[in-house]
C-alpha cells in the first residue's frame, strides 16, 4: 500500500519534470510512476515501521523527486540532436 504513494508522487513529479521534453505527459507520467514505485519500495523496506505523516511525506516526496528526475533525464536523452552546442 505504501508504494502506491510513491507511484502517485512519481507520476505527478514525472509530469512536472518532463513538461518541456517532447515525450508528452502520458509517457512522462509513466516514467515518473515507475521511478516513484521503485523509490517507494526502497523507502518502505528501509523504514519498516507504521505509516505516519513523516512516512507519507517521504513516500510522496521521494517518489516525486525521482519521478521528475527520471522524466527529465529521459527527455534529454531522447531530444533530437542539433548541429550547434548550447
Amino acid at each position: 500500500m505504501e508504494w502506491l504513494l510513491g507511484v502517485l508522487g512519481g507520476a505527478v513529479g514525472g509530469g512536472v519534470g518532463g513538461a518541456r521534453n517532447p515525450l508528452g505527459p502520458l509517457v512522462n507520467g509513466g516514467i515518473g510512476a515507475a521511478g516513484g514505485g521503485i523509490t517507494g519500495a526502497i523507502i518502505q523496506a528501509a523504514t519498516s515501521g507504521g505509516l505516519d505523516f513523516g512516512q507519507i511525506l517521504a513516500q510522496v516526496g521521494g517518489g516525486g523527486l525521482v519521478g521528475a528526475a527520471l522524466s527529465a533525464l529521459t527527455g534529454l536523452a531522447t531530444r533530437p540532436k542539433t548541429g550547434d552546442i548550447r
